[in-house]
């Protein structure tokens, strides 16, 4: 099943089912006004979105066609967004950057910080940007969903609480990072709103994709029109979603509508060693830093320079016979 919010002018958007292709939806507000109102009872929803979704299937009632530019995120706003990082191969490169050793306990207990979820970026709004210093750049990643999940939860039992999956755009603030972590109190003003894909979906709508806890697919990130990261979701994860959620609820219970998400995908190289941009036959990266962090190790300084008014970013993923599956995150960056 695909669910979207339709921007009408509200905080909350309107709930619609889509259809797997893509092209046409069916309002869902007779079912649930929201995606958070279904997720709050979402035993008692879901399988009356279940069947709606076969009919918008075999066109047994009566659908429009799907925009996307006229979605909102899945939740435009949502009670809690944590993100984790779940591919250590990102944390190291930034360590080795500054010839710094990642903590032991860094490969067993995940990192994630709590950000901004009073308001998120539609995923064909423009990233406002106020000054150029401030390295703005992308974070190509995958989010899940849950319905309540209470604390203790262990990772296995935390994988049944997942219940739709989306992809991220989550924009940070490199030159801002540094000096809010030397306060020691974490990410704020570095973390602006994140963008989510047009589409969320329920895990069995990937099929054999979605094993472990994880996507078995590439990451799509295009920066300026040029294909950027095609990194491998599902390869050199150190943790997979469940656990980021048993994570995030280990001394608190997480409300319907949490959103987890992985971090940025980072795979490493065919040789073990950094990856290569896809220029060159590589992978390429999710995010400006680790490219930055790359041409530091092996050039002594950063060449590549972070966003500026004017360039655009695209984060989608395609099923194995090529068709889109979110949808697609596009963005352009806009001075204000």
């Amino acid at each position: 099943m695909k669910l979207a919010t339709l921007k009408d002018g509200s905080r909350d958007g309107k709930l619609v089912v889509v259809s797997k292709d893509l092209t046409r939806y069916c309002a869902a507000d007779n079912i649930a006004p929201t995606l958070q109102a279904a997720l709050d009872n979402w035993d008692e929803i879901a399988p009356k979105l279940e069947v709606l979704a076969m009919d918008v299937e075999h066109e047994a009632v009566p659908c429009e066609r799907f925009h996307e530019r006229e979605a909102h995120s899945p939740l435009p706003r949502a009670y809690q967004w944590a993100d984790g990082s779940a591919y250590i191969n990102h944390v190291e490169l930034v360590r080795k950057a500054r010839d710094a050793e990642v903590p032991e306990s860094f490969y067993h207990d995940p990192l994630m910080y709590q950000g901004g979820s009073d308001a998120f970026l539609a995923p064909r709004d423009d990233i406002p940007l106020g000054d150029t210093a401030w390295g703005c750049d992308m974070e190509g990643e995958v989010a899940v969903i849950t319905d309540d999940v209470p604390m203790g939860v262990s990772a296995e039992d935390a994988a049944k609480h997942i219940k739709l999956v989306m992809l991220v755009n989550d924009v940070s603030l490199r030159g801002l990072i540094p000096g809010e972590l030397a306060k020691g109190f974490g990410f704020f003003q570095s973390k602006p709103s994140s963008a989510f894909s047009p589409v969320c979906v329920t895990p069995d709508e990937l099929g054999d994709t979605w094993k472990d806890s994880l996507i078995h697919l590439p990451l799509m990130v295009d920066y300026n029109g040029e294909a950027f990261g095609r990194a491998e979701v599902g390869v050199d994860a150190t943790f997979n979603m469940a656990q980021l959620v048993a994570h995030a609820a280990k001394t608190r219970n997480l409300g319907a509508g949490a959103i987890i998400g992985s971090g940025t995908i980072s795979n490493k190289g065919a040789d073990g060693g950094p990856g290569k941009p896809v220029s060159e036959g590589g992978l390429g990266y999710s995010c400006i830093a680790e490219i930055r962090m790359i041409e530091t190790i092996y050039e002594g300084a950063p060449k590549t320079a972070f966003m500026k008014p004017g360039d655009t970013v695209r984060v989608e993923m395609r099923d194995k016979e090529n068709h889109s599956i979110f949808g697609a995150i596009e963005q352009k960056i806009v001075g204000t």
